[in-house]
This record gives C-alpha cells, sequence and structure tokens, in this order.
C-alpha cells in the first residue's frame, strides 16, 4: 500500500495570476481571478509526491452560504489530462519531486463572488481533504466566451482598469468637465463592492437564487442600480436635492468614490449623507468596473424626468412666465447615470452591447428604486416594449415640452419655446485621453431623419411628430444671448434677440428675468430682471436688449451648481401670441493649480502644491483644500488653509503623497470655502519606476 499524500501547503501564484488576470493591484494578498481564463497553482506535498497511477484528485469551488451544482454554486471535478474551455477543470502543467504545479480554468459564466476551492486526495480507499484556498471570481473581459467580452484592449484598459475619470456637469451651452476618482482597486473597496451584493435584499431573501444569479451582469448591474441608493434597503447614499446638507456632505464636495463607500461600511452600511446624480452614477461605475463590468459615467443635458410616461412635460406658468407651482416632473440641466458592455441573452439579438442603468432613485421597477439595464440601441429605435425601463429612459433623452400660459380669464395659452430641447449633448470620458466624447447619435437618430421618425413613431410618439411637422419659422422669434464668458464673482450682461420676420410693425411686452437654479430645474430667487412693456420691433428686424447680472444680486442665492436661469417671454397682445426663450448659464470657478514638487516614482515621496487666487471683491474664509488619487494616496487628505484670503490673494497648501503604482495616475482637488463651493481641479501624473 502507497502511503497516503500529504499536503503541505498550497502556492496561490499570486503575482503570476494577478498579472495574467489583470488584478495585479487587487492580488496583494489574496486571488482575484476573472471568470473564464485559466490560473496556476502549486501544490507541495510532504514525504512524497503525487502518483497518477495510485493518488486520486478530487477539487471542489463552492460560492455563497448554500452551494449546490444545480444552482452553479457548486463544482465537483477530477484532474483531467487537458484544460477544457467553459468549465472548472484542472490539469498538470508540471510535475517536480513532490511539487505539483496545476493549471486550473473556471467557467465564462460562473457567478461571481467569493468562492471556496478543495481537494480530496485519495490513495486506494483512504483519503484526506484539505482547503487550498479562497479566491474571488470577477466577470472577464478579456474572455470571448463572457457576456461582458470587449475587443478593444483600449477600452478594456478605460471601462475595466482606469481608476479616474471625468464627469460633465455645467450647461448644453458650457460643458464642465468635473475630475472623479473612481479608485475601484483600493485597499477595501473589492471587500466593499462584495458585502453590497450580500446585503442585498435579495441575498437576504433566497440567498442560493442570488449568489446563481451572480453569472449574469443583468442581474448584477439591476441588483447594483437598486444598491447604491438606500430608498428601498441598507444601500449606500441618500439622496438630497434642496440645498440643505449641514448634516451630511454636500454632493458637491465629493471628488470620489472611495471615501463614500468606505464611509458606508465603517458606520455599519448606515447610508452616507448626500447624493446626487453624478455621485449615484460615480459610485455604480466604480462598483461595476471593480466586479469587472465595462462601465462609463454618461451624461445627459436637458434630460426630462417623465412620470407619468406620456413623453411630455408640461409647465403651467402665469401672464408673467412664471411656473404656477412646483412640479416633480421636470426638466434637468443635466442628469448622469451610468452605461455597462454586456450581451442580453434575455431579449432578441442586436441588443447587446451598451445598456443603460440609472442608480439615481426616481421611479420604481419592479417596486423598487432602481433602472436598468435598458439597451441604449432600443431607445435609439424607439422599442419602449424592452427591459428594462426603457420608456422612462427614452423620455429623458427625448420628451416634449410644453409651455402654456394661463391667462386672466383662466384660458390656457401654448407658448412657442424653440430654445429648448430635450436630450442634448449626451457625453462620456473619451477612451484613453481626457477629452469629451460625444454618444448622442448613439441614443438618438439625426434631428428630421426618416429614422428618427420612424423611431417615433414605434414608441407611439406622436405629439413630437405632430410639433416637428408643425415647426416653421415663426414670426417673431427671440433667443438669449451672452457676450462673454461668465467667470463667479463678475457682472456680466445677456441679451434677449429678438427677429421679427414680417413686413409689419409688432407691438410687443417683454419681460426678462434671471433666477439662480439647481441643476435639477429648481428655480431660486431673482438675480435682475427688466419689463419692457412698449416694444415695437420693427418690419425684418433684430433688437437685442441687454439685462445685467451683478455678482451682488446672486452671490448670496447661488447655489453649488453656479446656475442662474434666464428667460425671456415676449408677448403679443394683438396677437395673443407668446414666445418664451430661456438659457442656462453657467458660472465659470477660478482654476485649481496644481504643483508636482520633485521626481514622480514609485514608492519614493512626493510634494504637490495645490493653489487657488480669489476672484472676489470679498475675503474667503474657511478655506480647505481636500486632495486624493488612486496609487497617489492611501486616503484623503485635507488642508485648511489660513484666514482670510483677501481678494486678489492666493490660498495655497502642500500635501505630500506617496505614490505606490507606476503609470499615469490623476490627483483630484476639491477646494470649498465660505463664498466658494466645491471648485474641482486634477492634475496628470506619471510615476515612473523606483
Amino acid at each position: 500500500m502507497a502511503e497516503d499524500l500529504v499536503l503541505e501547503r498550497c502556492d496561490l501564484e499570486l503575482e503570476a495570476n494577478g498579472r495574467d488576470h489583470h488584478t495585479a493591484d487587487l492580488c496583494q494578498d489574496r486571488l482575484v481571478l476573472r471568470r473564464g481564463q485559466g490560473f496556476w497553482l502549486t501544490l507541495h506535498f510532504e514525504g512524497r509526491g503525487y502518483e497518477a497511477s495510485v493518488d486520486t484528485l478530487t477539487f471542489s469551488a463552492v460560492t455563497g452560504p448554500n452551494p449546490s451544482e444545480e444552482a452553479g454554486t457548486k463544482a465537483r471535478f477530477q484532474l483531467a489530462d487537458t484544460l477544457e474551455q467553459g468549465t472548472w477543470t484542472a490539469f498538470v502543467a508540471d510535475q517536480q519531486d513532490t511539487t505539483l504545479s496545476l493549471q486550473v480554468s473556471t467557467p465564462a459564466n460562473a457567478p461571481i463572488g467569493l468562492y471556496r476551492l478543495s481537494m480530496e486526495a485519495s490513495t486506494g480507499y483512504q483519503g484526506s481533504s484539505f482547503v487550498l484556498g479562497h479566491f474571488t471570481l470577477l466577470f472577464n473581459a478579456w474572455c470571448p466566451a463572457d457576456a461582458v467580452y470587449l475587443d478593444s484592449e483600449e477600452e478594456r484598459q478605460e471601462y475595466v482598469l482606469t481608476q479616474q475619470g471625468l464627469i460633465y456637469q455645467g450647461s448644453a451651452k458650457f460643458i464642465k468637465s468635473v475630475p472623479w476618482n473612481f479608485g475601484q482597486f483600493e485597499d477595501g473597496i473589492l471587500d466593499i463592492c462584495l458585502m453590497l451584493l450580500d446585503i442585498n435584499p435579495k441575498f437576504l431573501q433566497d440567498a442560493n437564487q442570488d449568489c446563481a444569479g451572480r453569472s449574469s451582469p443583468v442581474y448584477v448591474g439591476r441588483v447594483v442600480s437598486r444598491m447604491v441608493n438606500c430608498n428601498d434597503d441598507q444601500g449606500v447614499l441618500l439622496g438630497r436635492w434642496d440645498n440643505n446638507y449641514g448634516d451630511g456632505v454636500s454632493p458637491m464636495f465629493w471628488i470620489g468614490s472611495v471615501d463614500i463607500l468606505r464611509r458606508w461600511k465603517d458606520h455599519g452600511c448606515q447610508n452616507v449623507k448626500y447624493g446626487q446624480c453624478w455621485v449615484f452614477a460615480a459610485v455604480a461605475c466604480t462598483v461595476l468596473r471593480c466586479l469587472g463590468v465595462p462601465s462609463r459615467v454618461v451624461t445627459n443635458y436637458n434630460s426630462a424626468h417623465d412620470q407619468n410616461s406620456n413623453l411630455v412635460i408640461e409647465y403651467f406658468r402665469n401672464e408673467l412666465g412664471e411656473l404656477e407651482s412646483d412640479r416633480s416632473e421636470m426638466i434637468w440641466n443635466f442628469h448622469c447615470w451610468v452605461e455597462s458592455w454586456m450581451t442580453r441573452p434575455d431579449l432578441e439579438a442586436g441588443y447587446e452591447g451598451w445598456q443603460a442603468l440609472d442608480p439615481t432613485p426616481q421611479e420604481k421597477s419592479e417596486g423598487t428604486y432602481c433602472c436598468g439595464p435598458v439597451p441604449v440601441r432600443a431607445i435609439k429605435e424607439g422599442d419602449l416594449n424592452t427591459k428594462y425601463d426603457a420608456p422612462f429612459v427614452f423620455a429623458e433623452v427625448n420628451a416634449d415640452v410644453v409651455d402654456w400660459i394661463r391667462q386672466e380669464d383662466g384660458s390656457l395659452h401654448k407658448s412657442v419655446n424653440n430654445s429648448l430641447v430635450v436630450g442634448l449633448k449626451i457625453s462620456t470620458k473619451g477612451v484613453g485621453r481626457d477629452d469629451r466624447e460625444d454618444i448622442t447619435h448613439t441614443y438618438k437618430y439625426p434631428e428630421g431623419s426618416p429614422e428618427e421618425r420612424e423611431a417615433f413613431t414605434k414608441a407611439n410618439h406622436l405629439n413630437k411628430l405632430a410639433e416637428k411637422e408643425a415647426a416653421k419659422e415663426t414670426e417673431v422669434a427671440m433667443r438669449i444671448r451672452v457676450s462673454q464668458s461668465m467667470n463667479m464673482g463678475t457682472d456680466f450682461d445677456v441679451f434677449a434677440y429678438i427677429t421679427n420676420n414680417t413686413p409689419e410693425n409688432r407691438e410687443c411686452r417683454l419681460l426678462l428675468c434671471a433666477r439662480t437654479v439647481s441643476y435639477n430645474g429648481v428655480l431660486g430667487p431673482e438675480c435682475g430682471s427688466k419689463s419692457l412693456p412698449d416694444l415695437t420691433l420693427e418690419p425684418f428686424s433684430e433688437k437685442s436688449i441687454p439685462l445685467p447680472i451683478l455678482y451682488e444680486q446672486y452671490r448670496d442665492f447661488l447655489t453649488e451648481s453656479n446656475l442662474i436661469k434666464v428667460q425671456g417671454l415676449l408677448i403679443e397682445p394683438a396677437a395673443n401670441s407668446y414666445v418664451l426663450a430661456q438659457r442656462d448659464l453657467y458660472l465659470e470657478n477660478p482654476e485649481i493649480k496644481i504643483r508636482i514638487l520633485g521626481e514622480p516614482k514609485q514608492n519614493r515621496k512626493l510634494v504637490a502644491e495645490v493653489s487657488l487666487r480669489n476672484p472676489l471683491t470679498v475675503p474667503l474664509l474657511d478655506c480647505i483644500f481636500t486632495v486624493e488619487g488612486a496609487g497617489l494616496t492611501k486616503e484623503q487628505l485635507s488642508v485648511e488653509v489660513p484666514d482670510p484670503v483677501e481678494p486678489g490673494e492666493v490660498a495655497k497648501a502642500r500635501v505630500n503623497l506617496l505614490p505606490i503604482d507606476i503609470g499615469l495616475h490623476k490627483l483630484v482637488v476639491n477646494f470649498q470655502c465660505d463664498r466658494l463651493k466645491a471648485v474641482k481641479g486634477y492634475r496628470n501624473v506619471i510615476i515612473g519606476g523606483p
């Protein structure tokens, strides 16, 4: 009888596996693998080595609290002669005395999550069982058989591996890029993402079914969309939009997902206060990239929030053009969501590719606050029966806006408003560069094209078709123009530009009004107005009427969105006609300057000097710089600046960095004080070898 085969230890080959599986950042002290791809194990035996003629090795891989083979959460497999694709297999790659080198493969549709790998070694009738170790399995964008496979290496780098990016804010006429530290490979983030899956209500109701569902990125994407907000569960973020953030952190303050996710875990999965759309989207992007799903944050300008799915947003105004009541149906200045790349075996062919997922809690989907994934292609085609939540996303980019003026006698009169088009400049960061990529064409056919008409017909968006066909060159037209860049703290003029395209004089009344506004369309106090009760428009003429906007009138009412809405209402009593024009102005913050002092090398201290000049006519108080960057800082760093920073003076601070990874990194900076909120800046830093 041969003596028993006894395992001394198992080497999980962290370095080689981390390199092969693009998980080196996660493999410092644990094994993290991507599914559908082989990995290496080295078994060291005591006494004698493995003998194929007398020893039988059987492996077991299990995930979840109640593993079962029928659910796909448990696999048993013996040592094979060759590596088989698409199934759990192990074969001998090399053997030296008491050392056995194995290559093990996982199926490309295995559930993601934490696995325990064990081995039974039997010699004759005797056997022993050994736990070889634990590993975390992720989706694999490098594996052609995986549902998240991307065939471009450049795109895989950007949408799975890149830990920093840009998110677009501002307005459609002034698009502003904001840096964000996704940090999906930072310390502890993978564990937090797995914890998020394990406290989702579907897991708590039926852990076995939930773990089995994790084989599908459609399922996981839907869970993440739900768990990033806390409206139904112990999700990560609490949304708030009323500018009262004193008992938490303003949504504008955040510069990355890492701080948010760590706060959530450290406070026992209590929600983090507060989030708004780009924060929800960015945190979801971090979680999905961490789990291996290619993902990106996208921004839609003039985004409609349509509650009753009639694809129409109606505004009711009094004779002065003022909204009669606060509405839950709104046009948001911009709205952010996530796109994730995956196949859709649950849908007809042609709907694979980018899917829209929206974790911002707006409307319920199947009873909970989540949205998507819905194929971007289905939105473009107007195919509103497609899972999940196609009508809501279609309305965000295509809804009609109708303005009604209620006259003194109570009758409603439709106003002409050509200045507000829903679904503009849909934007995401370009692949491998800090430029904006316009992806509007993926959501919409060109304006006025036969394909657009067909999509509207399919979506039963008949009112939009009728509106387009009725649209013609109006006799009197108006738009709001600006003459210069608008910087925070300055006075500037905006202009109502009015044209009379007819051969007669037109007697009109003009009402101009500027009000501060939040990015989700909620209006604040007035900060400028002008009324011209008797305005004569000469035949075939153009008129330009200025409206001064003064810092002293907007400074106390501006929200952290830095937005002012200017509206003009042109009333022609004789024709009983109303022309409405609107424009959202974004006030540009001062620039944060970032200098890197020292030579950027791995594991060598580096100093970043951050500074900002006070552009206002008043001193700045309570000034704080906050800095973070994946691979550059272990955690967020904050430095207070001595008060006060007088007008024209420079606020300056230094922070110590210790880069641990070579390559390209982004240092992201936020500046906050009593008068300037959420000023953002970043600098790309290339770290060389030691």
